[in-house]
């Protein structure tokens, strides 16, 4: 566990980190987003849920103190800080969940953080990597007393987050779906670098995803299992709903994958489809004038007696003679169905 010393008390956070917390039971509701660490953690409640949500991990004062009076252990605070892979973990006085936050895609890009749960038996810290969230409709419901929430603990409370992050990827991947129905078309109508470079970029943004979401299910099965002691049986029911739509997603996910490696076998036929029209054209071009330019070789030699140049019609005759051979094989080409 880190320790410091007790730092000179400052009136407002770090301005790279935004401090938030919500106490609430059946009957009260507390909010309070503008005071430091140490006030924070003093109006913690002990007979109600108390969910501490710390925007930015930039300030080590603040990560230090949070450590220091839930007792969080050091390896714990490394998996906040740093990019980890989705997974849950019991340590004696809490629970540690992390997974992938899923904002919106933008072009072709995802666009997400990182955002860790710890839980104890009566709070819920959540941190998270930068300003903004996905949960400010369902604070308001908090505060509105809507829903179950404010009957429920601290493990209904993250069952609830967890949610809302797990419906945020049906958006996500829903509008992997338009890309791919757009893709798909520009690939048949109009194959082109661009479309390639965007089938490859699809393909990275699907495997983020599989990264995300496999481990993912992994996390919610082990608390679905009955493996944690901080999730009560009541709940149990709720994390084994948000699991199947964990399953569910995956399904659609590799569905995506395959319909990604089929848009890539569509551009690669469309584009060789493309060159050998292309070459057909070409081919066709240059197989009609082959003899017209031998014509044309023949008479441009420098022989003294070749007895059509001294022929009145022989200029004349020489074009005629060539356009009845272009002409022909154009009709040949064409009842041949070449082009």
């Amino acid at each position: 566990m880190s320790t410091h010393n007790s730092p000179a008390k400052v009136p407002h956070p770090h301005p790279n980190v935004i401090l938030e917390l919500i106490t609430y039971d059946r009957n009260n509701f507390a909010k309070y987003d503008d005071l430091d660490i140490t006030t924070l953690l003093s109006k913690l409640e002990k007979d109600k849920v108390n969910w501490i949500n710390i925007d930015g991990l930039n300030n080590q004062e603040v990560i230090d103190k949070v450590q220091e009076h839930f007792g969080l252990h050091y390896l714990l605070i490394d998996d906040v800080v740093a990019d980890q892979r989705p997974k849950s973990e019991e340590f004696e006085n809490h629970l540690f969940f992390t997974m992938k936050m899923l904002h919106r895609i933008e072009g072709m890009q995802i666009d997400y953080e990182q955002i860790s749960f710890v839980l104890g038996p009566n709070y819920l810290i959540s941190f998270q990597e930068k300003e903004g969230d996905l949960f400010e409709g369902f604070r308001g419901r908090i505060q509105q007393d809507v829903g179950k929430v404010r009957k429920k603990n601290a493990d209904y409370l993250l069952y609830r987050l967890i949610d809302i992050i797990t419906d945020s990827y049906y958006t996500v991947l829903d509008k992997i779906g338009d890309i791919i129905d757009d893709i798909e078309e520009d690939a048949y109508e109009n194959p082109s670098t661009r479309s390639f470079n965007q089938i490859q970029q699809l393909k990275k943004e699907i495997i983020f995803l599989r990264k995300a979401l496999y481990p993912l299910r992994e996390a919610v099965g082990r608390i679905v299992k009955g493996e944690s002691d901080f999730i009560s049986d009541e709940c149990i029911r709720y994390y084994s709903d948000v699991y199947d739509h964990i399953a569910h997603l995956i399904d659609s996910l590799d569905t995506y994958k395959d319909l990604t490696a089929g848009l890539l076998d569509i551009h690669i036929n469309a584009m060789n489809t493309k060159m050998n029209e292309v070459m057909k054209v070409l081919t066709v071009i240059s197989t009609i004038f082959m003899p017209l330019t031998f014509i044309v070789g023949v008479y441009g030699m420098n022989f003294r007696f070749m007895p059509e140049l001294h022929w009145k019609y022989g200029y004349f005759a020489v074009w005629g003679v060539m356009a009845i051979i272009f002409f022909g094989m154009l009709a040949f080409f064409r009842r041949k169905k070449w082009f």
